[in-house]
């Protein structure tokens, strides 16, 4: 899996990316023509829906996808992208070629044509890409029961904790307050995965918990 970078640095954007991804997608053969549906960036991530028509309007067959009621399949690309030295690179893969990544939103899933084999990688890439969208966006005083303990920086664990949040440079972050302990811990979204709600108490931050991690930080 090599990794192509423009070195006119042509690419320099987010709107540059997107339409070079719409370009990448878009192409046409003596036989068949691939149309980008839908395409969206997760971190440096982009994902693409793009759907295969035949030119002469006939059925696509494939041994991958079942085929839609006009014809045709559509897919899921995924593109990994990155800049090195202010060129913008990028290495792509169609979704049963074994990609890591998996956020693809729920809406360009909803694309996709259906699958003729439960058990194969794109089936299980998309099966992640939904549970990774299942996982709740907790509000400020939800006290949560996570699927398993946190280890921390200083080797102790926590496993219950609530959605608070702290100030820093005008800005609102995310936290969470530990039940044990009382201390407070940043939390990856990976690590909510499966995390029950035990109680939820909408309520502000409070300013003892913000000046508490201020001086943890410095």
């Amino acid at each position: 899996m090599g990794w192509l970078f423009y070195t006119d640095r042509r690419v320099k954007s987010y709107a540059d990316e997107k339409a070079e991804v719409a370009r990448l997608c878009t192409f046409e053969t003596e036989t068949r023509q691939t149309l980008l549906r839908k395409a969206c960036k997760v971190g440096s991530t982009w994902y693409a829906a793009a759907k295969i028509t035949n030119v002469d309007c006939s059925p696509v067959e494939d041994a991958t996808y079942v085929t839609d009621e006009d014809g045709s399949i559509t897919f899921a690309a995924v593109f990994l992208t990155r800049y090195d030295d202010g060129c913008w690179g990028y290495t792509d893969m169609e979704e049963s070629a074994g990609p890591v990544e998996s956020r693809a939103p729920l809406s360009l899933l909803a694309l996709l044509s259906e699958l003729k084999d439960p058990d194969s990688y794109a089936h299980a890439w998309r099966q992640r890409c939904r549970d990774w969208a299942a996982i709740p966006d907790y509000e400020e005083g939800d006290k949560i029961r996570l699927a398993a303990p946190v280890t921390q920086t200083d080797g102790s664990t926590c496993q219950i904790v609530t959605a608070t949040h702290y100030r820093r440079g005008g800005k609102k972050r995310r936290c969470y307050r530990i039940e044990e302990t009382g201390g407070l811990v940043r939390l990856s979204k990976a690590s909510l995965a499966g995390s029950e709600l035990l109680s939820s108490a909408k309520g502000d931050a409070s300013p003892v918990l913000a000046e508490f991690f201020a001086g943890k930080s410095s």
